[in-house]
């Protein structure tokens, strides 16, 4: 590659697949929409040390979308505190549905060189956009992701087979 070359070549995005923090198990007749069921004292705990750890590895996210239901949106929230982020996270649809990589593009926008973006979702939603992102198909990769789960994959943009695993952090719980 000669320099002009490496000049023009994009920098790829930094994705970061996190998914929520504990929140016990469903309850029917404490949350009868289970979208608003909350994180446990544990999971707050886990995702704290969690978050803390991402800063110290110096990965704070440029940008951060979470699902709109509750324990991910308060995961993001734990998040965004402990890394004291300046942008809030944005409560995105696409990531309480089925991985969609045109929708998933267009939420993500073009975060720019170097961009560290973070996507706080569910199971199995989060199993299936890594195994897409990684194998090209959504049940090419067995995944154990467990919660609190952070996967970073290298990409230049959502597309499925994009992606470069760097590093996958499976935290034990508290």
């Amino acid at each position: 590659m000669t320099g002009d070359q490496s000049h023009s070549a994009r920098v790829p995005m930094l994705l970061l697949l996190i998914r929520h923090a504990h929140a016990g198990d469903r309850d029917p007749e404490r949350w009868p929409d289970d979208r608003e069921r909350p994180l446990t004292d544990k999971g707050r705990k886990t995702q704290r040390k969690v978050s803390r750890a991402l800063g110290t590895l110096d990965l704070a996210p440029t940008l951060v979308l979470t699902s709109p239901w509750a324990r991910a949106a308060q995961t993001a929230d734990i998040l965004a505190r402990e890394l004291e982020l300046q942008r809030p996270p944005i409560p995105a649809k696409p990531l309480a549905a089925s991985p969609d990589f045109s929708r998933l593009a267009d939420v993500i926008g073009e975060p720019g060189p170097d961009a560290i973006v973070a996507l706080v979702g569910h199971s199995p939603w989060i199993e299936e956009l890594a195994s897409e992102l990684l194998a090209d198909s959504p049940s090419g990769l067995r995944i154990d992701f467990p919660k609190s789960g952070v996967m970073g994959i290298d990409l230049e943009r959502p597309a499925p087979g994009a992606g470069e695993l760097r590093f996958f952090l499976r935290p034990r719980m508290v």
